[in-house]
């Protein structure tokens, strides 16, 4: 017996069938609660975050409540946040990685923070070390913040 109309029951059908998709996809992960960075709205931010990589290694990219966020891993591994201020002096370590150089904060080891430096805004990545590699979040991450033009560098560039 069918209780609905024809074309209703091909909306409720069809609505059903994207929506068990879309937690296929997502695993029925929770969204990720973030705090926008204080610059987040800049359009630069936007041009980063829709380069965000879908993965980092084995890690899949989750929904996020903040502006110009990204978070990879459930639990979270690795966050993303566009729109921090510059950063264009600093006694932190530097390496560069993924065509940016980041400064390194291992303050909270064993999660480290990368800062990208010389770019306006910054953008800010923090990655739990024990579940994911500070060299491939950059690596993945860093085409996407290198559309953000760079006003110099803080490591020599070779000749």
């Amino acid at each position: 017996m069918n209780f609905l109309p024809p074309a209703a029951a091909r909306v409720v059908s069809t609505t059903l069938t994207a929506l068990f998709a879309g937690l296929a996809i997502t695993g029925c992960a929770a969204t990720v609660s973030l705090d926008p960075a204080p610059d987040s709205n800049n359009a630069a931010c936007a041009e980063v975050s829709v380069r965000l990589p879908p993965q980092i290694d084995t890690l899949e990219r989750r929904q996020t409540d903040a502006q110009a966020t990204g978070a990879w891993g459930t639990p979270a591994a690795i966050i993303e946040r566009c729109g921090l201020p510059q950063v264009l002096v600093s006694k932190l370590p530097c390496i560069t990685a993924g065509g940016v150089d980041w400064l390194v904060d291992d303050s909270a080891k064993p999660s480290y923070r990368f800062i990208s430096f010389a770019r306006n805004p910054a953008t800010e990545v923090i990655v739990d070390s024990k579940k994911a590699s500070g060299a491939s979040a950059l690596d993945a991450i860093g085409p996407a913040v290198s559309h953000i033009d760079t006003t110099d560098h803080c490591l020599a560039k070779p000749d």
